[in-house]
């Protein structure tokens, strides 16, 4: 099963959400209205947007608000991938050129700086001190991420501990704010916010470790971007690093020259570093145990439709091949 077919219950929801993503992207700058369609038109999974749908409809609540907290919470992360694949200068992105690849540089980072503007705008128009709390809290926390895999590049010494960090502000945290807002506009208390932002910080945590170990296992075409790119730019991902902590000397060289020499060793040792040490499966085992705490945070709410496929989309986000 692929996330896609979760979101049959909420296609409806979706296409709404779409629909004001379009709108609020008009601008009077035909540059911007290129660049913005040719990100919006490649799709993708709109897994946060699904998530704040899902999490508002479990909690009995149906309506624009939802649909407009979802495109704001889908601008932001749109964003966040414009400038990643500058500072990255990544060139395939769901299985076709990144902007930055098409239009260069300078138009990709002040795009995505005009994303960002246009979700603060149409967070101050939701009239929600509370929404707006949330997500420049999650923007900010999201940059501090993006600050700290950059400073990890190259590091061999990364521990296991600083790469989650890294995981939980950089991919996590705009998961985890859509739980809270799917909450929030659903007008529930206090320790129903806190469990559902809690779902969406171990969901975001679990799918960005399966992206981790698709780095390696995974195709082009079905995970849309370049196999291998992590490596190439000397990230130390959680496979790399658990072959650091559990290989032999071989091996810990290895992954030691794969992350401070990018490009400088054979993608094939690697590999077999990998394979030799378990480090796909450890990665998958530390994705499993994320998602299941992010189930155990649904434990007591009513059953319903929306509820069931947050359940289904825990063991989707973690079987996945892209």
């Amino acid at each position: 099963m692929q996330i896609s077919d979760l979101t049959a219950s909420i296609a409806a929801d979706m296409a709404a959400v779409d629909t004001v993503i379009r709108a609020r992207l008009t601008s009077e700058v035909p540059l911007i209205n290129r660049i913005a369609e040719y990100i919006i038109s490649a799709g993708g999974k709109r897994l946060r947007p699904v998530l704040l749908i899902l999490v508002a409809g479990a909690l009995g609540h149906k309506g624009p608000k939802a649909h407009e907290l979802a495109a704001v919470v889908e601008l932001i992360h749109t964003a966040t991938l414009l400038h990643d694949d500058v500072v990255d200068e990544s060139d395939l992105r769901r299985g076709r050129s990144t902007a930055n690849a098409m239009f260069g540089n300078a138009a990709s980072v002040l795009v995505g700086d005009f994303l960002y503007s246009r979700s603060f705008q149409m967070m101050v128009a939701a009239g929600n001190m509370r929404v707006m709390e949330v997500l420049s809290e999650a923007t900010n926390v999201i940059a501090e991420g993006e600050v700290l895999q950059l400073m990890n590049i190259g590091d061999a010494d990364v521990s296991e501990e600083r790469y989650l960090r890294v995981i939980r502000y950089k991919t996590a945290k705009l998961f985890e704010a859509a739980g809270r807002l799917g909450a929030i506009v659903a007008g529930a208390d206090e320790p129903t916010i806190t469990r559902m932002a809690e779902f969406g910080m171990r969901l975001g945590t679990a799918f960005q470790l399966i992206d981790d170990v698709l780095d390696y296992a995974g195709t082009a075409e079905d995970t849309g971007k370049n196999v291998g790119d992590d490596l190439g730019e000397g990230k130390p991902t959680l496979p790399l690093i658990h072959v650091l902590a559990n290989g032999s000397a071989a091996q810990q060289a290895t992954a030691k020259s794969a992350i401070t020499n990018p490009g400088g060793i054979e993608f094939s040792a690697v590999l077999e570093a990998i394979a030799s040490t378990g480090a796909l499966e450890y990665t998958r085992r530390v994705a499993v145990r994320e998602a299941a705490l992010a189930k155990r945070s649904l434990d007591g709410f009513a059953p319903s439709k929306h509820l069931e496929t947050l359940i289904q989309l825990c063991t989707v986000a973690v079987e996945r091949k892209g």
